[in-house]
């Protein structure tokens, strides 16, 4: 695996002539004051430790993708960072429901354009209409293999299905998708089949992202770099696997509350370093201004650092820890030769020693061990704590393996493990892993260590044995870590790529519950079925559950509005910086 090393150096010109593989400066000594004491300019510098694959609405499944599009592209409704738990309006001005909760009438914002792109006439970005948004929504519902997101509306919006099934083999339907209706240049309608509990956050997700017509005509598969939203920021530069610059979108239609034109900040710079010792050394030295995840032997010197009160070290930054929407899982193949097999899923999820690997692989960074069901404890009325899951247990990880065939791990198959790495925490992990399954049942695995994108085409395509990944919501419900178990999601044929359902599982009971969690009319009956659903998931343990995440994140004390949630959903629209020489002024003006 290619790795790449690089010192982030701080260039003294202008952020639109920097080279792309140095962070521009963030220059916080020369901003504006604005209206209501917040500054304008500066550039906001991170890290992330692995390359985006695809930003087009349509093929985002990767969070570090989706962190990118999601400063480009908007939906109808957007995340609300303070409170993930909650949808705010975006590209609509408002909405209203019928009594039974299957029709949905929207009016959009006016005055919303499109970034400046060679696509228009004139290289000037065009208004957004209803039109586009029917146009994205059909692309939704067709089928090709750049999308990824059609569950979306599968099954939830009048016609689609129908209109998906229609395009299969590249095929032009002769009509339109019944639930979607234009009423003017502004408003439209979308029809359900039935209710449905999470339609107001698939359209907040990034396959609901909304891109004009020109854009795909133009750049087709050039999408994944090409883009073209109505964000607050907008690419300017890409240098593959090195960097990204978004840079402002000086047109857009957002405000804040004393009527300044956001966003603030001048750009985001987007660094990829591997080496999370490298990334902290870099953000030591000023040139980040946030880093999430820290290199796992200094968590402890940096919590004992940050607790203090003397401007050393890390204490004067901010950390910021946050139980997240995530967990941290080993996939089977279940339709592999080996993991077909209940008995060795089982072997195997019996002999690992996750306490282990938390508390002294991870030095404690992660919110808890995972002992109960695939879904975190981050949810209101969805007691994790009442699932009957799996902890070390020698006397059953031996009895199941010698059921399976192989007492004693006599003539287990060598397997190998898959995954990408994160610095040297999942590397630290899977060897951790290598070693326990050696010790515990006597077998022999492989460790493949790749780059994520090669990891998601394995995981898709079914070429693995098993692989460790996380599953990070998209937005907050248990539905959306139950999604990856769902039958329907297979393919019909065995070879074709499957995803969400890249572990290969199926089991009617599930399938069942789940369509009743999905159709329910109250959260209550939803989430006792889900529960049901994923009781019975539990039993055939198609995957090894590891651990909760919980988030630690490092920022500079000059940054403000940029608030930590469990999704880490980034929203840099109101996000600004304050100049550093005048911080103590500012922190004893109560400005924040």
């Amino acid at each position: 695996m290619k790795q790449i090393l690089f010192i982030l150096s701080i260039l003294s010109i202008g952020i639109y002539s920097c080279q792309t593989n140095n962070a521009p400066e963030n220059n916080i000594y020369n901003l504006t004051k604005t209206k209501g004491d917040k500054y304008y300019g500066g550039v906001f510098r991170l890290n992330e430790s692995e390359y985006i694959k695809n930003l087009f609405p349509l093929s985002i499944i990767d969070v570090y993708s989706y962190r990118v599009a999601s400063q480009i592209y908007e939906g109808l409704f957007k995340f609300n960072p303070e409170d993930i738990t909650d949808v705010k309006t975006c590209l609509i001005d408002s909405y209203e429901v019928n009594p039974e909760k299957t029709e949905y009438t929207f009016k959009l914002r006016k005055g919303i354009f499109f970034h400046d792109d060679e696509c228009f006439e004139n290289n000037k970005g065009r208004e957004l209409t209803s039109e586009d948004i029917r146009y994205c929504f059909t692309k939704l519902c067709t089928e090709d293999r750049k999308n990824q997101s059609f569950n979306l509306f599968d099954g939830i919006v009048k016609g689609a299905s129908e209109y998906y099934a229609a395009t299969k083999g590249g095929a032009t339907p002769n009509f339109d998708i019944e639930g979607i209706k234009i009423i003017d240049k502004y408003s439209f309608k979308i029809e359900l089949i039935k209710p449905n509990s999470i339609f107001l956050y698939n359209l907040a997700r990034p396959g609901a992202f909304i891109y004009p017509k020109e854009a795909y005509e133009k750049y087709g598969i050039e999408m994944r770099t090409k883009c073209v939203g109505t964000g607050p920021f907008q690419i300017d530069l890409i240098d593959e696997d090195i960097s990204i610059l978004l840079k402002k979108n000086k047109n857009y239609y957002k405000k804040d509350d004393s009527g300044n034109q956001l966003p603030y900040m001048e750009a985001i710079s987007i660094q990829f370093i591997k080496d999370k010792k490298m990334e902290l050394l870099e953000f030591k030295k000023g040139n980040l201004d946030m880093m999430y995840r820290l290199p796992t032997d200094h968590i402890i010197e940096i919590l004992d650092e940050t607790i203090s009160d003397d401007n050393t070290g890390f204490s004067q930054y901010e950390l910021q820890r946050e139980p997240e929407i995530s967990t941290q899982f080993l996939a089977f193949n279940n339709q592999s030769e080996v993991f077909g097999n209940l008995n060795i899923r089982k072997a195997f999820n019996f002999a690992v020693d996750r306490e282990k690997i938390l508390d002294y692989i991870l030095n404690g960074e992660g919110y808890g061990i995972g002992e109960f069901g695939f879904t975190p404890p981050s949810f209101n009325n969805y007691d994790i704590s009442k699932f009957n899951g799996y902890d070390l247990n020698l006397d059953s990880a031996k009895y199941y393996l010698k059921k399976a065939g192989y007492p004693n791990g006599k003539n287990f198959p060598i397997l190998t493990l898959d995954l990408n790495t994160e610095g040297e925490r999942y590397t630290n992990v899977a060897v951790e892993l290598q070693k326990q399954l050696k010790d515990h049942l006597n077998i022999d695995i492989e460790i493949n260590i790749a780059p994520l994108a090669q990891i998601t085409e394995k995981s898709m395509s079914g070429n693995f044995d098993f692989l460790r990944l996380a599953w990070v919501a998209d937005y907050p419900s248990p539905e959306n870590f139950l999604w990856m178990f769902y039958g329907a999601n297979l393919p019909t044929e065995p070879n074709a790529n499957s995803y969400p359902n890249f572990i290969r599982y199926k089991n009617e009971q599930f399938d069942t519950y789940y369509e009743k969690a999905i159709n329910s009319l109250s959260e209550e009956e939803a989430l006792a079925n889900f529960r049901k659903a994923e009781e019975i998931m539990l039993r055939d343990a198609p995957v090894l559950i590891l651990w909760y995440d919980e988030g630690y994140r490092l920022v500079q004390s000059y940054v403000k509005n940029f608030p930590n949630n469990p999704m880490q959903f980034r929203d840099f629209t109101d996000v600004y910086l304050t100049p550093k020489n005048t911080e103590k002024d500012l922190a004893a003006n109560n400005i924040n």
